[in-house]
């Protein structure tokens, strides 16, 4: 299998697996992937292409790491979660398409274009999908739901990052069935938010009121 120039070991497959659970991850737990890369990286467990190796500066990963046990706690707690998520909308997408692009840094521009494409679209798919569900998990009064999909969301990036340094092909795949577990999930959960949302707002009613209006007249 050809090699991208500048990747050594890395082949192609695994730069576009790994540029594409980058991607996906950043939009569930961004400074999780930030810190998990950049680790392997310190420790050399894995050889990180392209701008990916910034990530293994200790001033970086000191900062990710502080970021990350932040996440963690309040991504724990029902309410903080769902503001947390609202916050890093403007945060999580952008960032996955540029740590998508860091993979192929040192390839051709429509290389690392068609990256950060990728990247940020995968992004703001598991972010929204992410983002609602947990708002419909919220409507529960116990906390063992939450903190059941958030550690659920945890297992995920972790094993779709390993899969995408150790098995590119496997990753792939995977990474193929959440897009179709995305493409399922997103229109029914902002369905029920958006029913939600109307029923708080007083919006239904309002329609009833106005059709009725108008049989009056």
């Amino acid at each position: 299998m050809n090699t991208v120039p500048g990747y050594g070991l890395l082949d192609v497959w695994q730069l576009v697996a790994l540029a594409a659970a980058i991607g996906w991850a950043s939009g569930i737990r961004l400074y999780a992937v930030l810190f998990i890369v950049g680790g392997l990286g310190y420790l050399d467990a894995v050889q990180l292409p392209g701008g990916l190796t910034a990530l293994a500066h200790p001033w970086v990963l000191a900062a990710t790491g502080f970021m990350f046990c932040v996440e963690f706690f309040a991504d724990k707690i029902p309410g903080v979660d769902t503001v947390w998520d609202a916050v890093h909308t403007f945060i999580r997408i952008p960032a996955g398409a540029a740590l998508a692009a860091s993979v192929f840094g040192d390839s051709s521009a429509a290389a690392t274009l068609a990256a950060a494409i990728l990247g940020g679209s995968l992004a703001a798919g598991s972010h929204f999908a992410k983002a609602g569900s947990r708002a419909v998990i919220n409507l529960s009064p116990e906390p063992f739901s939450n903190w059941a999909a958030s550690f659920g969301e945890e297992l995920a990036v972790g094993t779709l990052l390993w899969l995408a340094f150790t098995h590119p092909v496997a990753a792939l795949v995977v990474l193929g069935a959440l897009i179709l577990l995305m493409i399922w999930l997103i229109p029914k959960v902002w369905r029920f938010v958006r029913a939600l949302v109307a029923r708080a707002t007083g919006a239904p009613q309002r329609s009833r009121d106005a059709k009725g209006q108008g049989a009056d007249v």
